[in-house]
């Protein structure tokens, strides 16, 4: 009903289309907490709505973000299906969520470089990277409380501050 409301019927159409084939591809998956997958795909875009995001690319982006790295679609399928600058914008959010540190002092600096590197490259990697790691914090709970603590100092130290330099004080707020 939001987009619906908030764009142009072709507009609408698009973000439509980038909802049904991430409905489809996580069909059957489930998060942590027992929910359906596709619920956070939805949040992502939701948050970003709400923030003010209007850029269809971004929000058919948001939608689609994890397929790569959780389901079977390949990078051809989506950019046949969505075009480059779509598939450009999800394989930044999946490189993202690729790296893995060796120590915490790594973490944060190997973190700060890969976002500003992707930032560098297209900032809306970013906002859609910080509005999953804000959904991925509300539903946070029923992980084990050391995870909690890992993703609630590597917020403070990478993500609440790249927030606040761009200028997004609301998520910056709720990740601190």
């Amino acid at each position: 009903q939001k987009l619906k409301k908030n764009f142009s019927e072709a507009e609408f159409q698009e973000l439509k289309a980038a909802y049904d084939f991430s409905a489809a591809a996580h069909e059957g998956q489930k998060r942590q907490t027992g929910e359906p997958y596709f619920i956070h795909p939805c949040a992502v875009v939701n948050i970003l709505v709400d923030l003010g995001f209007d850029d269809v690319s971004t929000l058919v982006a948001a939608f689609l973000h994890d397929v790569l790295e959780d389901t079977p679609v390949t990078s051809d399928e989506l950019e046949q299906k969505f075009g480059k600058e779509v598939l450009e914008l999800v394989e930044g959010v999946t490189k993202l969520d690729k790296i893995k540190f060796v120590s915490a002092e790594d973490e944060q600096a190997e973190n700060l470089r890969k976002m500003f590197f992707a930032m560098a490259k297209d900032y809306r990697v970013i906002i859609i990277k910080l509005a999953d790691r804000l959904h991925n914090m509300r539903t946070i709970s029923c992980m084990p409380e050391q995870s909690r603590r890992d993703k609630a100092h590597e917020n403070m130290q990478v993500y609440a501050p790249i927030a606040h330099r761009l200028g997004i004080k609301t998520i910056k707020d709720e990740l601190e």
